[in-house]
C-alpha cells in the first residue's frame, strides 16, 4: 500500500519527529501533569450508607473531622454534592504523608491526583474578512451534507426542545448568529463563569454568572457549529441551531485549567439537568481512569449523551488518547476533512495557458509580473538546487523561481536560490502536499504545472506569472476529503478500551467568533460539537428518554459510513482505531428501524482474547425484514516501528493482513419487534511481527436489504504485558536514558553528593514508550544487589530482593529485602510524544531531601530506584516492572 503522507493542505503542524534535544535544557523541576498535594475525594453519598449507619453529620463533615482528628491540615477547594453522581470534595494537604489519613477516611471511596488541561488550541484557525475571503470553504454546507443533516433540516429537525451544555472557553453571546443576548428568551439561555479572565490554572479562580469571552474565542466557534442562525452572510448554519445552550467556562484567556474546576462544571451541568454534553477539552493521558472521564462515564449512565474531543495527537501514532474522552461510555470524537478547499491561481501570461493552482489559502503577498527562471533545464534531477547555484546564474530577484522537489528540504533550495537574489519561489512535486518552507515567500504547484514551466524556460518562452492578491481563489479538490484528518488521535486506550468511537467533519470549518465575526479552523475541536448537535437531532426526532439517551452512541456508530485510508483502490479502510465506527450518517441514525446492540467488539490481547463475542439485532420496524450479514476488514494499525520499542509516528502503516471472522447465524429473517442473537467468532491476523503490536479492527455488516448497518471489532497480536514501557535509548537526548542531571544540567555518571541549596538538586530523566499503570521511585542503599531491566549505573548484577510500595498490595513474588522509603508515585501514566517541547520526557526534581510521606532523610549515600510497571502486569509481582537503578546520590545538607 502507498503510504499517506505526513503532511497534509492549509495546516501550519510543525513534525518534530525523532528530534534530539539537549539533556542540559531540561528545567530543573518536576513535570508530571497534577498538581502538587492537590486530590479530588469521591466519598458515599447518604442514600449508600445503610440507615443504621447514618450519621447526624454529613460526609463532608465526617471526612474533615477525621481529618483533623489526625492533626492533618488541609484546605478544602471545592464540596461537591450531586447525590446519585458524585459526593466529594477538592482537598489540598499540607504534607503528602497525610494521603494515609485521607484514604482511610470513613466513607472514602477514591482518591485521585488532580491535572491540568491546557486551553484548547485548534491545529489551525484563521478569522475571516468577509464573505469573499479565499479562506472561506466554497461549500459552507457541504459538511451537512456528508452527514445527512441538511435532509433532517428539511424535516423541520433541529433541535427544538434539547437542552446542550457546553464546557469550553465561554461564548461571545452577543454574535447576531449566536441569538444576540444571554438568559431566558435567547439561544444560550444560562451557563456561567467558573474561573474569570485572569486564570491560568495557577492562580485562584474569580467565579460570576457570566460566561462572556472576548478573548480565547474558542467556545464561540464551537457554538456556532451546534447553532448558528441560518441566514448569515455566510450561508452556514448550526447542525441543531433551535437547540437551547448553556456555556460553563472553564478557560481564562489563556493557560490551562485544573480539573477540580472540571468537576464542578460538569456537576452543574448535570444539575441543570443538560440533555447533552460536549467537551471539546483534553489532554493526553492513555487511560480511562482520570476522574473527569469517571465522571463524564457516569453522565451516560444517567441517561445523558456526553461527545469529547479525541485529541489533535495523530502525529504520534497509537495508544495516545485523551481525557476525558477517554471515558468508558462517553462519545470520543475524530475529525474528517472537508471534501474541497480554496486554493490561490496565480495567472500566466506571455502565452496563452489556464492559471497554475498554488498551495495557499490567501495570496503570496507579491504585486507585479514576473518572468521565470528554472534552477534545472531537467525536469528528473531531484537533487535541483540541492546544492549552491553556479556562478552563472542571475540576479533571481526579479524572477519567480522554479524548483523540483526532492533529496533534500525545501528549505535547503529556497535558500541556495534566495542566495543569488531570489525574493518568490515555486517549488513542484508529484505529492502537491504542503512543506516546510521556512520564512520564504514560496508555495508549491502540481508536478504538471511546474514540468510545463520548466519546459517553458527551456524554449526560451517568454512566460510570466502574476499574483492576484483579489479574485484569484479557486476550488480545489481535496485529494485527503472525506479521509480521516491526519492530525486525528489514534487509539485504543492503554487498557484496549475502543476510542475514537465515531468521527464528524472537523477539518476547515467555517463558523461563529468575538465580536460578530467569523472564522475558519481546523481540529477534533470542531469534530465534537457537530456530534453534540447531531445527537440533539436524534433525541428530538426519536423521543428525549434515559434509554435512547444511553443508546445515541451506538446509533451513531451502527449507522456510520466506513472510511478509507487512502483514496487509492486496493488499500485498506482507515483503522478503526482512528476512525472509530466511520463518520456519522445522522439521517440514517434518525430513521433507523434496526437496533443494533452493543456496537463495540472488544477481542482485547493475545493473553486476554474473547475471540467468542456476540450482539443482538432488533427489527424495530413495522415489517418483515431479511439480514445478511458479513465482515468486512479494515486496515491492521502496526503501532511500533520494526526493530525498534518506538510507537510508529502516524499516520500508522497499515497491513492488508487482517482478522478472520465466522458468523452464525449470517442470514436471517425478523418479524416485527423481533430480535436475533449472534456470535462471531474474530481471529487476529497471522505472520505478522508481533514486535509491531499490530491491532486489528474491522465491522460486521448487517444488512436489511434497505439500509446497512454495522459493529465494530478491535483486537490485538501480541500481549500488552510484553511490550517495554521505558525508553533505555539515546534517541531523543542523546545519552541514555533514564538518568540523573545534577544542577549544572550533566548527565551524572558516577556518585555525587548534592546539598539541596541554591538549586544543587538531583533531577530524575526518563521517558516512556508506552503508558504505565504505576511507576515508583524508591530510595535504596547504595549497595543494594539487583537485576535492572534497563539502563544500570555501576552496579553488580546479583540477587533480586523484596522491594516495597508506598501503598500496600497483596504478597507477590518477591524475597524479603524492603527499600529505604519512596520518594515518588504516580498512577495510570500517558507515554510521551517525541515532541521536545510537549510532553517529551517526565522528569522529577527532588527539591528537598525528604520521602513522599514528608519525612527527612537522612545523610548519607543511597541510590533511586525506578519501577515501572507494564501494562496488564500484577502491582505484586516483581517480574511485571521494569527496573532502573540510579548512580550514587548523597545527601549532603
Amino acid at each position: 500500500m502507498k503510504a499517506r503522507t505526513l503532511l497534509i493542505f492549509l495546516l501550519d503542524i510543525q513534525l518534530v519527529l525523532a528530534a534530539i534535544k539537549s539533556i542540559s535544557s531540561v528545567q530543573h523541576k518536576s513535570n508530571l501533569p497534577t498538581a502538587s498535594n492537590r486530590f479530588i475525594v469521591e466519598v458515599e453519598d447518604t442514600s449508600q450508607i445503610p440507615p443504621s449507619e447514618r450519621s447526624t453529620l454529613s460526609p463532608h463533615e465526617l471526612l474533615f473531622d477525621h481529618l483533623k482528628a489526625r492533626n492533618v491540615t488541609f484546605n478544602v477547594t471545592k464540596q461537591y454534592k450531586a447525590e446519585g453522581l458524585f459526593v466529594g470534595a477538592s482537598i489540598t494537604l499540607d504534607n503528602p504523608q497525610d494521603v494515609s489519613a485521607l484514604k482511610s477516611a470513613p466513607g472514602v471511596k477514591d482518591v485521585r491526583p488532580v491535572r491540568q488541561f491546557s486551553i484548547p488550541k485548534p491545529v489551525s484557525k484563521y478569522t475571516v474578512t468577509g464573505r469573499n475571503d479565499p479562506a472561506i470553504p466554497p461549500d459552507t454546507e457541504g459538511t451537512h451534507v456528508a452527514t445527512g443533516v441538511d435532509k433532517l433540516h428539511a424535516e423541520g429537525i433541529t433541535g427544538k426542545g434539547i437542552k446542550i451544555g457546553i464546557i469550553d472557553s465561554g461564548v461571545d453571546y452577543t454574535h447576531p448568529s449566536l441569538g444576540g443576548g444571554f438568559g431566558p428568551g435567547f439561544k444560550i439561555v444560562g451557563g456561567y463563569d467558573f474561573v474569570g479572565d485572569d486564570y491560568d490554572g495557577t492562580n485562584t479562580p474569580a467565579p460570576d454568572d457570566d460566561p462572556m469571552d472576548k478573548c480565547s474565542g474558542h467556545g464561540t466557534h464551537v457554538t456556532g457549529i451546534i447553532a448558528a442562525d441560518p441566514g448569515n452572510e455566510f450561508n452556514i448554519s448550526g447542525v441543531a441551531y433551535e437547540a437551547s445552550l448553556s456555556m460553563y467556562r472553564v478557560f481564562g484567556c489563556s493557560g490551562s485549567v485544573a480539573d477540580d474546576v472540571l468537576v464542578d462544571a460538569l456537576l452543574m451541568a448535570f444539575i441543570d439537568e443538560q440533555d447533552i454534553l460536549t467537551l471539546s477539552i483534553g489532554g493526553t493521558d492513555g487511560w480511562t481512569e482520570s476522574i473527569s472521564a469517571v465522571l463524564t462515564s457516569r453522565f451516560v449512565e444517567q441517561g445523558k449523551v456526553v461527545t469529547i474531543a479525541a485529541g489533535n495527537d495523530g502525529i504520534w501514532g497509537s495508544w495516545y488518547t485523551s481525557s476525558p474522552g477517554n471515558g468508558i461510555d462517553v462519545i470520543s470524537v475524530a475529525s474528517t476533512d472537508n471534501y474541497v478547499i480554496p486554493l490561490q491561481n496565480a495567472t500566466v501570461g506571455g502565452v496563452k495557458h489556464d492559471p497554475i493552482t498554488y498551495l495557499d489559502t490567501l495570496p503570496l503577498p507579491v504585486n507585479g509580473t514576473f518572468p521565470i527562471y528554472a534552477t534545472s533545464n531537467s525536469t528528473t534531477v531531484e537533487d535541483d538546487a540541492c546544492n549552491p547555484l553556479p556562478d552563472s546564474t542571475p540576479d533571481l530577484s526579479d524572477m519567480v523561481v522554479i524548483i523540483r522537489n526532492g533529496s533534500c528540504t525545501a528549505v535547503q533550495k529556497l535558500t541556495n536560490a534566495a542566495a543569488k537574489g531570489a525574493q518568490v519561489a515555486l517549488i513542484y512535486d508529484e505529492l502537491f502536499t504542503s512543506m516546510d518552507l521556512g520564512s520564504f515567500t514560496a508555495s508549491i504547484i502540481q508536478e504538471a504545472d511546474g514540468e510545463w514551466l520548466v519546459q517553458q524556460f527551456v524554449a526560451g518562452t517568454p512566460v510570466t506569472l502574476t499574483f492576484p492578491q483579489h479574485g484569484g481563489s479557486a476550488d480545489f479538490p481535496n485529494p485527503f476529503g472525506g479521509l480521516i484528518s491526519i492530525f486525528t488521535s489514534y487509539g485504543p486506550s492503554n487498557d484496549f478500551y475502543f476510542k475514537p468511537a465515531i468521527a464528524t467533519p472537523g477539518g476547515n470549518i467555517l463558523s461563529t467568533l468575538p465580536d460578530g465575526t467569523f472564522g475558519v479552523a481546523s481540529g477534533t475541536s470542531m469534530a465534537t460539537p457537530f456530534a453534540a448537535g447531531s445527537a440533539a437531532l436524534i433525541l428530538q426526532a426519536r423521543g428525549k428518554d434515559v434509554e435512547l439517551a444511553r443508546g445515541v452512541r451506538s446509533l451513531l456508530e451502527s449507522t456510520g459510513q466506513k472510511v478509507p485510508s487512502t483514496k487509492i483502490e486496493g488499500d485498506p479502510l482507515q483503522t478503526v482505531t482512528q476512525q472509530g465506527a466511520g463518520l456519522v450518517n445522522v439521517y440514517d441514525a434518525v430513521h433507523a428501524e434496526t437496533i443494533v446492540m452493543p456496537t463495540e467488539l472488544i477481542v482485547n490481547d493475545t493473553a486476554h482474547a474473547e475471540p467468542k463475542q456476540s450482539f443482538s439485532v432488533l427489527n424495530a420496524g413495522k415489517s418483515s425484514k431479511e439480514y445478511i450479514l458479513s465482515h468486512v476488514p479494515a486496515g491492521t494499525a502496526l503501532t511500533v516501528q520494526a526493530d525498534s520499542i518506538a510507537p510508529a509516528p502516524g499516520p500508522v502503516p497499515l497491513s492488508n493482513s487482517t482478522a478472520t471472522v465466522s458468523i452464525s447465524p449470517s442470514k436471517f429473517t425478523l418479524g416485527p419487534g423481533d430480535s436475533q442473537n449472534v456470535t462471531a467468532e474474530i481471529f487476529g491476523p497471522t505472520g505478522l511481527d508481533r514486535t509491531t503490536f499490530p491491532v486489528y479492527s474491522g465491522f460486521i455488516d448487517i444488512d436489511d436489504g434497505s439500509q446497512s448497518f454495522h459493529v465494530v471489532y478491535l483486537g490485538l497480536t501480541g500481549s500488552l504485558i510484553d511490550k517495554q514501557v521505558i525508553d533505555d535509548t539515546d534517541s531523543f537526548f542523546g545519552v541514555n536514558v533514564p538518568t540523573i542531571i545534577d544542577s549544572e544540567g550533566n548527565v551524572q555518571e558516577g556518585a555525587m553528593n548534592y546539598t539541596f541549596e541554591g538549586g544543587d538538586i538531583p533531577t530524575l530523566i526518563w521517558r516512556q514508550v508506552f503508558g504505565s499503570p504505576r511507576v515508583v521511585v524508591d530510595l535504596v542503599d547504595r549497595d543494594i544487589q539487583i537485576n535492572t531491566t534497563l539502563n544500570g549505573r555501576d552496579v553488580d548484577n546479583g540477587a533480586r530482593p523484596f522491594i516495597s510500595f508506598p501503598t500496600s498490595t497483596a504478597p507477590g513474588s518477591f524475597a524479603q529485602v524492603e527499600t529505604i522509603g519512596s520518594i515518588l508515585e504516580y498512577n495510570f501514566v500517558s507515554r510521551n510524544s517525541d515532541n521536545p517541547n510537549v510532553n517529551g520526557y517526565y522528569s522529577f526534581a527532588w527539591e528537598t531531601p525528604t520521602y513522599a510521606n514528608g519525612t527527612v532523610v537522612e545523610n548519607g549515600v543511597y541510590r533511586l530506584l525506578l519501577r515501572a510497571l507494564r501494562v496488564t502486569g500484577d502491582v505484586a509481582k516483581e517480574e511485571d516492572y521494569e527496573v532502573y537503578l540510579s548512580s550514587i546520590v548523597g545527601v549532603d545538607t
